[in-house]
Parts: C-alpha cells; structure tokens; sequence
C-alpha cells in the first residue's frame, strides 16, 4: 500500500511518529494510501529547515520572486490533467471539478507575480521640515496555513502563494483525508525554482495542528475549516502571539424575487448546491423565494431536475456530481436528513439510501431537496455540508432579507432579480462578507479579497488580493532628517507639524 510521508526541506521525508491515516477512495470505500501523521519534531523539523531558508529569499529581490511563480504557473497547467486526476481519487469529486479547484488557485499564483508592485511601500518627500517619511513592507518570517479536505488545491495556494511571495517561509498543514496534491504542489514549487525549505508540507492531526500554534518561530498562521476550530485556531494562536487569519463555517443564502429569470435561477440553484456534492463553503444550501406563486415555480422546476442528477464516480465524465468525502460525512448529512424530516419540513427529493451499482460502498448520497423549511429547524441553522438544499418561503422582500442578516453566519448570499433598485439595496443592507447579483457562487477573483463575516471568519483582513500582502508582510515606517536640516539644541517638546 502507497505510504505518504512529508515535504520537509525540498524532499520527501517519511513519518517517524509512528502513527498513520487511511486515505480513503470515496466512491468505493477502500483504503488506497497511508499518510502519516506527524509528531511535534517533524513540525520543527520543518520549521528548521525554513527558518534556516528564509532570511536569504526574503533579500531575494522580489522581481526574481515573481519569476519563481511565473514558472509555477506554466507547470500548474502543464499538469493540470495529472493534477486534477490525483486530486479526484482522494477526495472524490469529478475531474472537471477538480479542475476548477486547481484553476482558481492558479489565478492566486498568477496575481502574486505582480509582487514588485504589490509589495511596494510609501513615500513622503518634505513631511516636515527637511524630513522625508517612507513605509516598507517586509515578511512576517514564517507563516503556516492549515487546510481543509474540500479544495486540497485551491485554499493552499491561496495560503502558500502570497505568503511566499512577499518573502516569508511556509508550513503547509494539508487535510489527512486528501493529501497528495500539496505535496505535488511542493514538488512543482522546487521546479519551478523556489529554494528548498521555503517551503514545507507536514501532514498530520490535532497534534501537528497544536504544533503549529504553539511553536515559537511561527509568525503568522491561516485556517479554512469549521467555525468550531477557526475559534480555536484563532484563540490559541493569538494566546501565543501570533497574527491569524481563520475562516469558518456558512449557510448561504440565494433570494429568488418574483422578477428573477426562474430557469436561470433554477439552474444557478443547481450548480450551486449540488456542486462538488455539497462541499464547499461557499455552496448554495438555502432557497428563498418571495412570494408563494415564486415559491411553488421554484420547487417544481428544482425537484425534476435534482431527481435526474447523475451522480458517479469521478472516472464517470458525464457524472455531476460524486460521492462526499468519508463514511463519517456520509452518515452525518444522512442523519441531518432524518432530523428534518423529524422536525416536518416537507422531504421533496429524498437522497438518502442512493446506492451506485458496482459502488455499494462508497460515500454517495443523493441530491435531496427539502421545502417549507423554517429558520427553527437544525437544517436550516446548521452547515450540512452536504448535497441538501431547503427552501424557506419569504412573504416579501424584507423578510427574504431578514434571514441572512439574522443567521449566525456570513460567508456568502446571492439575490436573483432583475430589479436594479431591490439589487442595489439588498447589496448595501446585508450583512454578508461576499455577495451575488445574479451569481450564485460570488468567490471574488484572485485580485479582489475573499472572506466572509459573522461566525464565518476571525481576524481583520482576508484571503488573497492586497490583503493577503498585508496579512503576509508587517509594516515599517521611516522618519528621516539629514544634518542640514536639525536646529542645534535638544528638543524637549513632542515634535510637530507646526
């Protein structure tokens, strides 16, 4: 059986902690790879060898930097089919999916090659008598992102890519369940001309988490997870004197106005929820329509239409969609089923006992659709994270508006409308971090900041755009006099403008 160890120091590394993890194929149920969990030494480790790395690639000049990601980015698409494969036989999506996850990492590499202007600072000619003022943005040092199982290309990139390119090491922390394609990643890297221990990938658990938080040369550190441990993360790294980015949980919210387009609509509210079977945080899993005439359109249009899903292995390139991740998630999103219907929503589409012929085993569950879902009930006020998508009726507007505003989350909301005005206002009142206009999935682009709001995200500044220069790098700024300019005598006063 394949056995995957760690990238520490530009090299492969097996485990020595002695414990390991099964990497399951999600559409089969079979263990197909051991990864090993590391200890607290293969975290130093890893930090040695990047704290012994980077202090020559942060004098690197940051033109020669960007050149580094310039090649990455040729490597990326030319394995993008080698990449997205690997990707899809751990974590079960399909190869189509996958390479959507590999692209909108890219799109994170591609904008970090304009570091030279990115990472520029400020200047003040004649601030004040015969002084100058300027401002550099230098590196944190070390930085670590710990990363999730849905997006095991895309979120590490977004980590590693700007964190790197304004000068800093990295230790990436992949999710056990689907580790291959960071370590891929790494690969590439050191082709692509990054020096050895810049950076690291170490897989692990709960204790290489730990690990990570607590370790003294660990400057900065970034989470995508679930609330919970984004809590967590973020409290423990901050007790330990660490800047920290962490993004959590989301029940995304889609208003349907009576005006929309209901067949695009309809096949937004597809794509959207049942997508990478569910599993994204930025996923459609609440349908508000306003106006009983709207909400009763919307579910007969929906309802045929989840009912012929093709759902499949990700060998199947016709599928929509794949199984979820592991046997665990699996019996969750079922259990979550069963709850709503305990708690009366009407079950429309039942996706549970979904059984795929020659994959009885895997981790499939149909799509399922439920309707006259209140705000009380768990499946409205949990993430399901999973392909289940409930309709809540709104009477109008406001109360289509209320619901968002008032859930504990804020990651994503998107309105369907041809109302210029009821857009406009919906925009500026929401208290969501990313929003839709007719666009079901409003993940800004590379160059634009993603980060939500609420319970959704801790700390000040976002994923990727000019805030991840700002997160990655700490600010210095220069006040300069030159003799000509300095009066004879001590000063004893707060020095001024005046």
């Amino acid at each position: 059986m394949r056995e995957i160890g760690h990238f520490i120091g530009g090299e492969h590394v097996a485990g020595t902690s002695g414990r390991t993890a099964g990497v399951f194929n999600p559409a089969t149920g079979e263990v197909q790879a051991k990864v090993s969990l590391a200890s607290v030494s293969e975290i130093r480790a890893a930090v040695e060898n990047a704290k012994a790395a980077q202090p020559k690639w942060a004098a690197t000049n940051p033109q020669r930097r960007a050149r580094v990601f310039f090649k990455f980015v040729e490597l990326l698409n030319k394995h993008m089919d080698e990449l997205a494969e690997l990707l899809s036989q751990e974590h079960g999506k399909t190869v189509e999916d996958s390479k959507g996850d590999i692209v909108r990492g890219l799109e994170v590499c591609e904008f970090v090659c304009g570091i030279p202007h990115l990472q520029k600072g400020e200047f003040t000619e004649g601030a004040g008598p015969a002084i100058d003022m300027y401002s550099m943005r230098q590196p944190v040092g070390i930085g670590a992102g710990i990363t999730p199982f849905n997006f095991p290309a895309m979120i590490p990139m977004w980590m590693f890519a700007p964190a790197i390119a304004c000068g800093n090491a990295f230790i990436l922390k992949p999710s056990e369940r689907d580790p291959s394609v960071p370590l891929r990643l790494a690969e590439l890297m050191i082709e692509a001309g990054l020096p050895a221990g810049i950076l690291n990938v170490v897989n692990g658990d709960k204790a290489a988490v730990d690990a990570i938080l607590t370790d003294p040369d660990i400057g900065a550190v970034t989470f995508v997870g679930s609330t919970p441990i984004a809590r967590y993360v973020y409290g423990t790294a901050a007790m330990n004197g660490k800047r920290a980015q962490c993004f959590g949980g989301a029940k995304n919210h889609m208003i349907i106005m009576p005006d929309a387009d209901m067949d695009q609509a309809v096949n937004a509210l597809m794509g959207a929820g049942y997508g990478s079977a569910g599993e994204r945080c930025m996923a459609i899993s609440v349908a508000v329509p306003v106006g009983e005439e709207t909400a009763n359109l919307l579910v007969e249009k929906l309802a045929p239409k989840i009912e012929s899903l093709r759902i499949g292995p990700y060998t199947d390139d016709k599928a929509d969609m794949g199984p979820v991740v592991t046997k665990e998630a699996h019996a969750r999103i079922n259990g979550l089923i069963d709850r709503g219907v305990e708690e009366g929503a009407k079950l429309v589409v039942d996706g549970r006992g979904f059984k795929l012929q020659g994959y009885e085993n895997g981790y499939f569950v149909g799509g399922t659709l439920f309707d006259h879902v209140t705000p009380e009930m768990d499946i409205y006020k949990t993430e399901i994270f999973g392909p289940v998508l409930s309709v809540v009726r709104a009477k109008n507007y406001e109360d289509a508006l209320s619901l968002p505003m008032k859930h504990e989350y804020g990651n994503g909301v998107a309105i369907y409308t041809r109302d210029g005005d009821a857009a406009r206002d919906f925009a500026s009142r929401v208290n969501i971090g990313m929003i839709g206009i007719n666009v079901p999935i409003p993940v800004p682009l590379a160059y634009h900041s993603f980060g939500g709001w609420k319970a959704s995200s801790f700390g000040d500044l976002n994923q990727h755009g000019t805030d991840s220069i700002k997160f990655w790098t700490k600010t210095k700024t220069i006040t300069a006099r030159w003799p000509s300019g300095i009066k004879d005598g001590a000063e004893f006063v707060m020095p001024t403008m005046k």
